[in-house]
């Protein structure tokens, strides 16, 4: 059985334009069990639906990332829950707060809570962004009280705990086998493997000895890897465990 699930991937990046059916073709045959594309826009949620059609373990998310909030959104949230309804769509996603960018926060938090509105009313999980948004996401979070995961965490153990607490899941990329990963390891080491998923963001964030590169979900083994070395486990009891993790919270 193949245990790598991507938990969080975007294969509709112009990254893959020259090779992408032949790279998903490979790494479904090789390696890779599941795929979650995640929708950042209505566009892109189209295009991860028409892509995840194409094959049998791949699936996606759909929804309006906070980059790219327009003064359309408002209208476009009702496309994103039409699309929703699409066999191969499994969460909402993937949507949240990014103050890095100089981007105007009331519009990110009105689509965010409106996202994290539809999920609960369509009984689905979410994919949470959350870059330098902390404490509003965490804000959010309590109170809509919403299943699935959140994404590429960031965050301390002290916030990694209270999204365990809330039913949540952690994503796991590349970052925590950074050297200056110190974070990350701290919060994999603390919560327990059954609340932490395995996710690439490629073709972003390629784990060590591959960063700078294209990431694509075979490179999961890497962050499998550091993971079962910080936890003193085997590799396949990490990729067992956290296949199982992402398959219950995407009801795969």
């Amino acid at each position: 059985m193949k245990m790598i699930f991507d938990t969080h991937a975007h294969y509709d990046d112009k990254a893959f334009d020259d090779d992408r059916e032949e790279l998903l073709e490979k790494l479904f045959s090789e390696s890779v069990g599941y795929i979650v594309n995640q929708g950042t826009n209505l566009k892109l949620s189209e295009y991860s639906i028409s892509l995840a059609e194409g094959y049998e373990n791949m699936y996606c998310a759909v929804g309006i990332h906070p980059e790219n909030i327009t003064e359309n959104s408002l209208a476009e949230l009702e496309e994103i829950e039409r699309l929703a309804g699409h066999q191969k769509v499994v969460a909402i996603g993937e949507i949240g707060l990014d103050y890095y960018w100089d981007i105007p926060k009331e519009p990110q938090k009105d689509i965010f809570e409106k996202q994290l509105l539809l999920a609960n009313k369509l009984n689905m999980p979410v994919n949470i962004h959350d870059r330098e948004a902390h404490g509003d996401v965490l804000e959010y979070l309590r109170k809509y009280k919403p299943k699935g995961i959140l994404h590429s965490f960031s965050g301390s153990v002290e916030m990694a705990r209270e999204i365990i607490k809330l039913g949540m899941y952690i994503g796991v990329g590349g970052v925590v086998t950074f050297k200056n990963a110190r974070k990350s390891v701290e919060v994999v080491r603390d919560i327990p493997l059954e609340r932490i998923v395995l996710e690439t963001d490629c073709p972003y964030l390629s784990p060590v000895p591959f960063r700078g590169k294209r990431n694509h979900s075979g490179m999961i083994q890497y962050v499998a890897e550091k993971i079962a070395e910080i936890k003193n486990i085997s590799v396949e009891e990490v990729l067992k465990a956290t296949c199982g993790n992402a398959r219950k919270v995407y009801n795969i």
